[in-house]
């Protein structure tokens, strides 16, 4: 016997932060590009590099934002919720990319370093870290609702970090003229875009390659679910992430022959969806348990577990 209970769950609707947070960066990445043309600063260049990743990256969440909403079909029984994942995978690349070009750069311009406007460059830092500070406040209160949205919100955060640093190099280059310090300023942002692109690489990585969800101990619901009455053994459990807040869990659950017909079996069944949905830090509400005799496991296929 086997049961499965259909706990739709609809994804939480974020493209109207999403979109104004696109908005403020666009108007951004325009400024930046014409402060860098001006300047010639590697700093204030890079960080219009990454607000150009980062205006495609969130134009990428707000589209998957839009996926994730369309209903399930017979061809895509979960409906487009992993798009959220497959978006923030592409924009931790894209940041890895520029992360790692960053840092080369930099080295290059340390031993030759141009001449770089202050004043121009200052301006155009305080115009970027105004922005990206609008953009942290739309999506802060909603960043760790899925890894699109932190994706997001990453990128708006790396970008502040940028801008900053652009000041910073600006004012030390009005007040002290050491013209390397914008490429120590470029050396840094590069140092902050790599580890979180990683950490959200890995996020991301770990859903598509369908690992035990964040918190979830396969061996506890093991052992938890061998304290149902009646329950013999279980085995071949498996357990996954949809998307952010929809993990999934499977079980091959053996208990007593004469379950089946006393009526026990059903009973069972409810306990142990019960059981999975309540009981842990990861409430997994959408479960399937295939309820076996136990005559049944001579008949399992050797790769079970």
């Amino acid at each position: 016997m086997s049961h499965d209970h259909d706990h739709a769950q609809v994804a939480a609707d974020h493209r109207g932060r999403l979109a104004i947070a696109f908005g403020i960066t666009a108007a951004i990445l325009v400024a930046q590009a014409v402060g860098a043309l001006l300047t010639g600063s590697l700093a204030l260049l890079v960080d219009t590099a990454h607000m150009l990743t980062d205006a495609g990256g969130l134009a990428l969440a707000l589209f998957a934002a839009h996926l994730s909403l369309r209903p399930a079909s017979p061809q895509r029984t979960w409906g487009y919720r992993r798009a959220e994942v497959l978006a923030a995978l592409a924009q931790a690349a894209v940041l890895l990319v520029v992360g790692v070009y960053v840092l080369v750069e930099a080295v290059l311009r340390l031993a030759e370093p141009p001449e770089i406007p202050s004043t121009q460059l200052v301006v155009f830092g305080v115009v970027g870290l105004v922005g990206n500070l609008a953009s942290m406040a739309v999506l802060a209160s909603r960043r760790d609702a899925n890894l699109n949205l932190r994706a997001a919100f990453l990128e708006v955060v790396n970008d502040a970090l940028g801008s900053v640093g652009v000041i910073v190099a600006a004012i030390v280059i009005a007040t002290t003229g050491w013209q390397r310090a914008d490429a120590v300023a470029a050396l840094l942002i590069g140092a902050l875009i790599l580890p979180r692109a990683v950490r959200l690489l890995r996020a991301a990585g770990s859903v598509l390659l369908e690992s035990t969800p964040p918190g979830l101990d396969l061996e506890e619901v093991r052992a938890h679910l061998l304290e149902v009455e009646h329950v013999r053994d279980v085995h071949d459990v498996h357990a996954s992430l949809i998307a952010t807040g929809l993990p999934i869990l499977s079980a091959h659950v053996v208990v007593d022959s004469g379950c089946f017909t006393d009526g026990h079996a059903g009973r069972i069944l409810d306990e142990l969806q019960e059981c999975v949905a309540t009981h842990f830090d990861v409430a997994v509400e959408h479960s399937t348990f295939q309820v076996e005799p136990d005559t049944h496991p001579e008949h399992e296929h050797p790769t079970h577990a």
